[in-house]
Order: C-alpha cells, then sequence, then structure tokens
C-alpha cells in the first residue's frame, strides 16, 4: 500500500497542507479536520481532471500527516493544558506557550521528544481496556 505524505501547517489565519511527493494537491481549512478533508477532496478533484496521475494514486493507498509543531500544540491544546503538556514532554509551559504562539520554533530535539511523548501517550492509550 501506498503512503502519500501530507504536510500540514499553520499559518496566521488558517491551517494549510499540501502532499509532499505530488505536485498539485493542496488543501486548506479553519481546522486540522478541515484541512484533512480538503485535502481529500484535493485529491479526488487531481485524478477527476488530470489524465497523469502518480503511481501513488492509481492503488490503494493512506495517508500519513505530517505537522508542524505549532500546529500540532495549537490543536492538542484544546485537549491538554499547557500544564499537561509540560508534564506529558517534560518541556517546560513557557516554551510550549512559545511554540505554540509561534515566537520560537522547537529545535529538531525538542521536537523529536514532543513527538515521542505523544506516541507514547497514543500507545498507552492503545493498550489500555475498560471494564
Amino acid at each position: 500500500m501506498a503512503v502519500v505524505k501530507i504536510i500540514i501547517e499553520k499559518s496566521k489565519d488558517h491551517f494549510s497542507a499540501y502532499a509532499e511527493s505530488i505536485e498539485g494537491i493542496y488543501g486548506g481549512g479553519n481546522t486540522i479536520d478541515e484541512v484533512k478533508k480538503s485535502i481529500i477532496d484535493s485529491i479526488a478533484l487531481f485524478k477527476e481532471f488530470n489524465t497523469d496521475i502518480p503511481e501513488e494514486l492509481t492503488k490503494e493507498y493512506t495517508f500519513s500527516f505530517v505537522f508542524d509543531t505549532k500546529s500540532i500544540l495549537e490543536y492538542y491544546g484544546s485537549i491538554f493544558t499547557r500544564a499537561a503538556l509540560s508534564r506529558l514532554t517534560g518541556i517546560n509551559e513557557k516554551q510550549l506557550g512559545h511554540y505554540i504562539q509561534g515566537l520560537h520554533k522547537p529545535r529538531k530535539d525538542k521536537a523529536a521528544k514532543i513527538e515521542k511523548a505523544l506516541h507514547n501517550l497514543g500507545n498507552e492509550l492503545l493498550s489500555l481496556e475498560l471494564v
């Protein structure tokens, strides 16, 4: 199965997205859910109106969504408080606030630390069972 990598970024006004390896696939929206739907619609239109379809879109494919750190922290900011994100990542609240507001961009190691913490949380949630 092919994987189509979609890059999602937050601008001042909205979210935007593009397919990393396929020219002409773009989307936008006010929320992450809207931008995901927009990208799916963009691919459908691309396939409908183009004759030269990239190989990864001619077979079964799935998406890999890649976020800039600001976007993902802002998105999860409606789910987790900064204090919770700080406990989860080990990065202090003030620094997380700078990343969320776009005042600073995290170094590669800090972005990796945030990503790992979110993945660990996801894995932990997937492994639990309620009775």
